[in-house]
């Protein structure tokens, strides 16, 4: 809770501290909660996979079809309040975060390898995973609650509520159950999604005749999903059975690692990979609309006279600014941006 409220008082102090940072939150959170709202369902279906027991593995197309039908098709977009929540909250504050530490890691030339583009990536999900595990946990609860007998059920009525009940009736700390394989994850997947991200589209840009736009940032996108889904996939699983398990009693779990060993000694290992459809079926949308909105914003901002936010300049070919850096360049700001900028601070 403490380096929560740290993480927390960070984000603050960056957003008000700086008008370019305060900018990569706002665009993360905004890019991140139009992807989140679109791909909503097929996380739903994803979370109900990954909770399935015994060795039987349901297909997409099997849960998708229950759920519309046995609860209704609105059922597909239970817990929706949360996931707005958490895409604002934790999503958000990781791209946030890695526009913070990515600036941090800027050569002479404004450049940052691929190892230092990964290292971010895992800082930005690690500081993302601590602010955003109430709401990420919130949405687990609320997605998971319509496969429990009626009598079993939490019936939160919306994020707010759910949030509120957890640490009424299991503590505050509740809040952070299943925060250390949620930050494994968020650490995972912030790694593979950015940096691949980034140094897809660069090598797209200066090795083909495409330019810096959205075949491009699609392209991209659909590689970063890949990789995030297959390398996160067995992290989510245990992610999601540790923030489910009910309160009170011998808990079945006791670890993120310990899940993941009793699922394959009585599932087999491919039950690490439970929902792994959902989840590239998930992962592909959800980045092509994150990083596309995200590039949109950009250049939005551009358009207004103020610096990118977020994801650095792709360099072309062999255009540099004057100063001999590519993208970000404090030097280059135009009189327009300083003014507005000094109006922020």
């Amino acid at each position: 809770i403490i380096f929560s409220a740290l993480s927390l008082r960070s984000v603050l102090f960056y957003t008000m501290s700086s008008g370019e940072t305060w900018r990569g939150f706002m665009a993360g959170t905004l890019a991140a909660i139009a992807a989140g709202i679109v791909t909503h369902p097929i996380d739903l279906v994803k979370v109900r996979m990954q909770l399935s027991d015994g060795l039987k593995r349901p297909s997409f197309r099997q849960v998708f079809w229950n759920v519309a039908t046995s609860e209704g098709p609105l059922a597909l977009f239970t817990g929706i309040s949360g996931n707005v929540l958490r895409q604002a909250f934790f999503i958000g504050s990781r791209l946030g975060f890695y526009n913070v530490l990515k600036k941090k890691a800027e050569d002479s030339q404004g450049r940052v390898s691929f190892l230092g583009k990964v290292v971010c990536g895992i800082g930005a999900g690690a500081l993302g995973s601590v602010v955003g595990n109430p709401a990420d946990l919130t949405l687990v609860r609320m997605q998971a609650d319509g496969r429990l007998p009626p009598e079993l059920r939490r019936n939160y009525r919306h994020a707010l509520d759910a949030l509120q009940r957890i640490a009424r009736e299991e503590g505050v700390l509740a809040l952070w159950r299943g925060s250390i394989p949620t930050m494994n994850r968020a650490m995972i997947v912030t790694a593979a999604q950015m940096s691949f991200y980034d140094q897809t589209k660069e090598a797209i840009v200066q090795h083909t005749p495409l330019s810096n736009g959205p075949l491009t940032h699609t392209l991209a996108s659909l590689v970063a999903g890949g990789v995030a889904a297959v390398t996160s996939n067995p992290f989510d699983v245990a992610k999601t059975r540790l923030q489910d398990m009910q309160s009170g009693g011998s808990p079945a779990y006791s670890g993120s690692w310990d899940c993941m060993t009793k699922t394959v000694k009585s599932e087999g290992w491919r039950a690490l990979y439970k929902g792994f459809t959902a989840t590239w079926a998930r992962q592909a949308p959800l980045n092509v609309v994150r990083f596309l909105v995200l590039e949109q914003l950009n250049q939005a901002f551009e358009r207004a006279g103020l610096s990118r936010v977020i994801l650095d300049r792709t360099p072309e070919k062999t255009l540099r600014c004057p100063h001999g850096l590519y993208g970000h360049c404090d030097r280059c700001l135009t009189e327009r941006s300083k003014m507005i900028l000094s109006n922020l601070l």
